[in-house]
């Protein structure tokens, strides 16, 4: 007497669930260029590692004599993987069965793979292509009497976002709850073309009286430049490949640390090109980025969010193989002025690396606050305090470089002065309180008016102020801790690198 028969029944059960919606809905899923949901879980974790949970949880049809003759499974796919020899909590909708809908996931199902992340301290990874919460409005004809509307789990999808790093890749149309699940992550994507995010979809919003089709209402060029999801991608392969590097950065829970990597780069590498990086005319602007990459282990630099808040970069990279959390000015796009999108950006950027304690190193080149009536409109002064405040907040150590400017109350955001400054300033080196460009005219009023010949006596007015400018100046008060060759980052920081690990712990 043995248990085979059940075997048997298990792995024919099985077997059913593999088929996921059926032969004919899955190669629809292909025919629209997408993989099927069991395809994107291999193509995003370690091969082999994937152990699945609850796979044959579904439907079951039965006959007269009760014997089961098919299974319609649940569309949340989830179970336990690794990335990198680190293990995630791998899930993914599937689109073939119920159009992905979260009423056919089972919602126990549901709540159990998020509650295994926070449980276990793992990190989660959604891969996202369904239509919502509720089912259609046919449902309510089937369950007979509408509903107070609630979330199953979502305390535990609150409990994942303070506790373990969250990924979520939006794969297809993601309406309602499928979009709140994109957006409440760590780092989300969306893959061009292929996925649209909105609360409601088209047809929903047409009824209101607006026409629009999926990728016009709520495609990957939208929301990748208003900051509700951090990046596009051109193919889901990229966007495994990205989930992939933004977890390499990360520890797998908070209060544990982030990994280091085997070091690949010389500390002591000294890029000529830096001595020259920053044009003598404040009006001509460069490239941060190649500044960034430059200082960096080589090939270490990963931005996300470069769409939206564009006057700050944010990203993650290495140095001699720590991680640390990267943020810099883009004098490309705004000349690094601050405005309520950029500020949105570093204040989340800098909370999400204090909460996985990572080092923050800050590359400044920060002529202030965005000025004018659309600056004014838009909140600026709100939502730069707000950034603000979070670096202020911020306990993990913090270096920063003054690359060129440092202006105002944005330019002093740099760090927290009322803490030990680990600051370097580049011979580039331009702060005070407004730049002297836009303020002399204001603060000379009155003698230029006076003068027999305004023009050259604000050109001597302006040389005057140049040779009282001069970062050796600050340096002599200690208003700056030191000026460097800007050949000298990168050993710096790959100095304040390993002691700020030292400080906050390292993996063994």
């Amino acid at each position: 007497m043995t248990w085979q028969a059940e075997i048997d029944e298990l792995r024919r059960r099985e077997a059913m669930a593999e088929k996921m919606g059926g032969a004919e809905k899955v190669a629809r899923q292909h025919r629209r260029g997408k993989l099927d949901a069991r395809a994107r879980i291999a193509g995003l974790v370690d091969a082999g590692s994937f152990r699945e949970i609850g796979k044959i949880a579904g439907k079951g049809h039965y006959n007269a004599a009760g014997d089961l003759t098919d299974l319609s499974a649940s569309n949340l796919i989830f179970g336990r993987a690794d990335i990198e020899g680190r293990p995630v909590v791998a899930s993914a909708d599937d689109f073939t069965v119920r159009g992905g809908a979260a009423d056919a996931a089972i919602h126990r199902k549901f709540t159990q793979c998020e509650k295994m992340a926070h449980t276990l301290g793992i990190p989660i990874i959604r891969m996202i292509d369904g239509t919502g919460g509720g089912g259609s409005v046919r449902t309510l004809e089937e369950i007979g009497a509408t509903y107070v509307p609630a979330v199953p789990g979502w305390s535990d999808v609150i409990r994942n976002l303070d506790t373990v790093p969250v990924v979520a890749l939006a794969l297809g149309p993601t309406a309602g709850l499928g979009a709140a699940r994109v957006v409440a992550s760590h780092y989300s994507l969306m893959v061009k073309g292929l996925s649209q995010l909105f609360a409601a979809g088209p047809a929903v919003v047409e009824a209101l009286g607006e026409a629009s089709d999926k990728e016009s209402l709520g495609g990957s060029a939208i929301h990748t430049r208003n900051g509700v999801v951090d990046d596009e991608v051109a193919s889901e392969a990229e966007a495994f490949q990205r989930a992939r590097r933004f977890l390499s950065y990360l520890p797998g829970r908070v209060g544990q640390p982030a990994p280091r990597t085997k070091p690949r780069d010389r500390i002591d590498r000294r890029e000529e090109f830096l001595l020259s990086a920053v044009p003598r005319d404040s009006r001509q602007v460069y490239s941060m980025r190649k500044v960034a990459e430059a200082v960096a282990d080589k090939g270490s630099v990963f931005e996300m969010g470069r769409q939206w808040g564009r006057a700050a970069i944010t990203a993650f990279a290495r140095f001699d193989g720590w991680p640390v959390a990267l943020l810099a000015s883009d004098p490309s796009f705004l000349g690094g002025s601050w405005e309520a999108r950029t500020s949105e950006k570093v204040e989340r950027f800098v909370k999400l690396a204090d909460q996985f304690r990572l080092p923050i190193v800050h590359l400044v080149d920060n002529p202030g606050f965005m000025i004018g009536l659309a600056a004014e409109t838009s909140g600026t002064i709100r939502y730069g305090v707000q950034a603000m405040n979070a670096i202020y907040r911020a306990t993990v150590p913090l270096a920063s470089v003054i690359v060129r400017r440092a202006y105002g109350i944005a330019g002093s955001a740099m760090s927290n002065a009322d803490e030990f400054q680990y600051r370097f300033a580049w011979p580039s080196g331009d702060w005070g309180s407004l730049p002297i460009e836009g303020g002399i005219e204001v603060a000379y009023k009155s003698e230029l008016e006076q003068a027999e010949d305004p023009a050259a006596h604000l050109a001597a007015i302006r040389e005057r102020l140049n040779r009282v400018r001069s970062p050796f100046r600050t340096a002599e008060r200690y208003a700056v801790e030191d000026i460097i060759d800007p050949r000298d980052t990168r050993p710096l920081l790959c100095e304040f690198a390993e002691l700020a690990w030292a400080r906050l712990g390292t993996a063994s």
